[in-house]
């Protein structure tokens, strides 16, 4: 069965840097689109960052734009967010997604749990 692991969140200050990853099982992961989602508390949700399946389109919310950068390794089924110079208000949890195609095509098909993400000093 499908299924999208996330990892690499935790507490950070403001100005730092995490990278969150997800690995990926249960299907063919180069076929498909993946994104990042995230949801501050007491928020909806926000998408963040998407990725085509061969890496070579991506796009970003206007909040993490020169900040962000997704990433993807097929051969390792792994999708990546690098994140930079983090502020408080990108504390959320962060969800990895699948979109059902290819090319990005929301809503995504399958999520993963997520990964907390806290900046504060």
């Amino acid at each position: 069965q499908v299924q999208l692991v996330e990892s690499g969140g935790g507490l950070v200050q403001p100005g730092g840097s995490l990278r969150l990853s997800c690995a990926a099982s249960g299907f063919t992961f180069g076929n498909y689109a993946m994104r990042w989602i995230r949801q501050a508390p007491g928020k909806g949700l926000e998408g963040v960052s998407d990725i085509r399946s061969d890496g070579k389109s991506t796009d970003y919310a206007d909040s993490v734009k020169g900040r962000f950068t997704i990433s993807r390794d097929n051969a390792k089924n792994m999708v990546y967010l690098q994140m930079n110079n983090l502020k408080p208000e990108d504390t959320a949890v962060y969800y990895c997604a699948r979109d059902p195609t290819a090319w990005v095509a929301p809503p995504p098909d399958y999520w993963g749990k997520g990964t907390l993400v806290t900046v504060s000093l």
